[in-house]
């Protein structure tokens, strides 16, 4: 129930965060509302949030540095940015950090509250199939899917999200076979939509980059369909 759900506002315009807050709190979400990233991370480590708001363009700490410090500590809180600026490099700087979504001011209450639930159902971790084997081998690397950890020869360990957890996973069963985009989106996305689909394009670009040492295995791009796994014997 959304009583049970706290958003953690970061907006510098008192007035604009008066309104979000009030709005949101009309619909039965807790808000904290800060001015700044900085207040953002000091209330974040006193007390969880469901979801977090963030303005772009704060004084003190921005938007995009907030997100970076609070991904050392948080992975997996689901942001939503807010901002008055719609430059496709700012879009492309929140998929990089792993924003759920970004919406462009000025925006209506109604699709503010649309995004935060959609972004919600999302969040939530689906139950994992019974059958998914507790670990993967992808040449020399050791993908141990409970643990969300993908290991080298040596032993040493890359922690990985949920969505690259999922993503792997879902190219380690099928491996070098095509995975649909709509199958990966459905599944570890549950969304379809442009942003979605663009913050998959970022999570393959980082398992890439996980797996560059690893010359028996490379993730490509099956134009039109979806992505592959290669896995040499």
């Amino acid at each position: 129930m959304n009583k049970d759900r706290t958003i953690l506002l970061l907006e510098d315009d008192a007035n604009l965060g008066f309104i979000i807050a009030e709005h949101l709190e009309m619909n039965g979400f807790r808000v904290r509302h800060c001015l700044n990233g900085a207040e953002g991370l000091t209330s974040l480590r006193r007390s969880p949030a469901t979801l977090c708001l963030v303005d772009v363009m704060m004084p003190k700490m921005d938007g995009f540095t907030f997100v970076r410090e609070l991904r050392t500590f948080n992975e997996q809180l689901p942001v939503i940015f807010l901002t008055a600026r719609s430059l496709k490099e700012d879009r492309i700087e929140g998929l990089r950090l792993g924003a759920d979504d970004y919406i462009t001011k000025p925006f209506s209450m109604e699709e503010l509250l649309l995004r935060i639930h959609a972004v919600l159902k999302r969040s939530t971790p689906s139950e994992a199939p019974a059958a998914l084997p507790a670990e993967y081998r992808i040449g020399s690397m050791t993908f141990q899917v409970s643990r969300s950890l993908l290991l080298g020869p040596s032993g040493k360990g890359i922690r990985l999200t949920t969505k690259e957890t999922g993503l792997l996973a879902m190219l380690c069963a099928r491996p070098n076979d095509v995975v649909d985009r709509e199958r990966i989106l459905a599944a570890v996305w549950n969304s379809d939509s442009h942003y979605a689909a663009r913050s998959m394009d970022v999570y393959v670009s980082k398992l890439r980059k996980y797996l560059k040492k690893e010359p028996k295995a490379s993730i490509v791009n099956v134009h039109g369909k979806g992505y592959k796994l290669l896995v040499d014997p």
